[in-house]
């Protein structure tokens, strides 16, 4: 089973340099695709030559900054160029987990999810070092999509999740078109709006030490006013809004993780 991680980069030259390793540390089979928007810090530089002395890793290095969903879908059609079996797509500073990376596929593996969310907002999620203002809209942003789309959705917002290779194929990504924050809307809803299965599992979301946010108050409402465009064209799909899965991680001493149904 062949896992490609996906993470956007602009000036993470030190986040970079530890991810890395943690990644490419969960096996011989795991490979990252790092997508840099002209970093002057030389994060590109760095991922580039990482990849010369480790071919699991590759940078596709963009001229600036035009977009996170255009950084991703960039990420995910060079991840389909080569063999893979499942996408994982993940930030570059440590608010994501690096070692939570194979949980998230093995659940998409047992619970044969096509697509698994870590959610910030579920029984048994945290987030840690959010100012209460960023934390509050953003719950906020979450509660306003589920109900105009009304999906039972929990963390509509997560950059944190895995999917199969294959059903990606089956999706038109290449006119996704939100810019920002929005991508994970429209992304989310290309699955949804098609039946395909969902399952969330809790994480700990923690704030970044080292660099700065690209979250501001422009992303947000792109994302907040692309909520009716994505509910208009759920309507004309015909969108079925099935039970999302919230498996239960546990840990058995003597078979290991497994996960069951809750």
């Amino acid at each position: 089973m062949n896992v490609v991680v996906v993470t956007p980069t602009y000036n993470e030259r030190e986040n970079i340099a530890q991810l890395l390793p943690r990644l490419l540390a969960h096996g011989p089979n795991y490979s990252v695709i790092v997508v840099d928007d002209g970093s002057p810090d030389g994060t590109g530089e760095y991922v580039e030559e990482y990849g010369r002395r480790d071919p699991r890793v590759s940078v596709l290095r963009r001229s600036g900054k035009n977009g996170l969903g255009k950084a991703y879908v960039a990420g995910f059609h060079a991840a389909l160029q080569r063999p893979v079996d499942y996408i994982v797509q993940m930030d570059a500073d440590f608010s994501h987990d690096p070692d939570f990376v194979p949980r998230l596929v093995h659940a998409a593996e047992v619970t044969e999810s096509h697509l698994v969310l870590g959610s910030r907002y579920i029984a048994g999620a945290a987030i840690k070092n959010w100012p209460i203002k960023r934390n509050l809209l953003s719950r906020f942003g979450n509660i306003y999509a589920r109900l105009v789309l009304g999906t039972r959705i929990s963390d509509y917002t997560t950059g944190f999740t895995a999917f199969r290779a294959d059903t990606l194929r089956q999706l038109p990504y290449l006119e996704f078109d939100a810019s920002g924050f929005a991508f994970q809307l429209e992304f989310k809803h290309a699955f949804q709006s098609r039946g395909f299965r969902i399952a969330e599992l809790p994480i700990t979301f923690v704030e970044r030490e080292n660099g700065v946010s690209k979250m501001h108050g422009g992303i947000v409402f792109e994302a907040l006013a692309m909520v009716w465009g994505v509910r208009r064209r759920g309507k004309a799909l015909g969108v079925r809004h099935e039970p999302v899965l919230r498996p239960k991680l546990a840990v058995d001493a003597t078979a290991g993780e497994r996960l069951d149904d809750q």
